[in-house]
């Protein structure tokens, strides 16, 4: 579960500071809010690199129940687990109706909860590994097969394990040693610059979509999400 992040939403700070001792002992990296609206602002600037969120019910500004509801408007696969002093049925029920993965009522043991939180994120690995997907964009691994809003694209193996490396590193500049050596691997004869014809040759056949992949001038390029 290495590098992967979480975000803590809970207005006790005792209680963000003991989840997060725990968790980054097993090496999380972790992102803290003290109240729904902090949450909401923290999700919309780091959406792309969190990987689950622990989220309390009883907030000030801006409930859980209404923070959940947000996030799930816009994002039905991010993992969210309940946290709440109440453990009440109908809350739990409420819980699950509005997309809660897992719902733990207080007082728990941080190890139990680390332990919910390491097996919620092994169950959606595979499927976040599956499917890739950005503006319309879907590559479907299963199948091998990408779409642009909806419709099938042609691409050639190495131009498909291309789209998909910078796909799966959206944002990050990648320098053309680095694609070489992943994409390529050991059979690659020949000038590296033979990454900037399968680029084009990508971006071309993305159509409009292709401005996402980005030349990054002396380094290389970067899938802009």
């Amino acid at each position: 579960m290495e590098n992967l992040t979480i975000l803590v939403v809970d207005d006790e700070a005792r209680m963000r500071k003991l989840i997060k001792d725990f968790l980054v002992k097993k090496d999380f990296n972790i992102l803290e809010a003290e109240d729904g609206e902090k949450a909401l602002d923290i999700y919309s600037k780091n959406k792309n690199k969190i990987n689950l969120i622990l989220l309390d019910v009883m907030m000030p500004k801006v409930d859980g129940w209404t923070v959940l509801k947000r996030i799930r408007e816009e994002n039905k696969d991010i993992p969210i687990v309940m946290l709440t002093a109440k453990a009440e049925e109908q809350d739990e029920l409420l819980g699950f109706e509005l997309g809660v993965d897992e719902y733990i009522s207080k007082p728990f043991s941080p190890k139990i909860l680390v332990a919910r939180v390491s097996a919620i994120l092994k169950r959606t690995e595979k499927k976040e590994q599956d499917i890739i997907s950005c503006d319309g964009i879907v590559i479907d691994n299963i199948a091998r097969v990408v779409t642009v809003d909806k419709k099938n694209v042609e691409l050639s193996l190495r131009e498909y394990e291309l789209l998909k490396y910078l796909m799966e590193n959206k944002n990050i500049a990648l320098s053309r040693d680095k694609i070489l050596n992943t994409v390529w691997k050991f059979d690659f004869y020949g000038d590296s610059r033979t990454i900037d014809s399968h680029i084009k040759k990508v971006r071309h056949k993305l159509g409009k979509k292709g401005k996402h992949i980005e030349t990054i001038r002396g380094i290389g390029y970067k899938f802009n999400e």
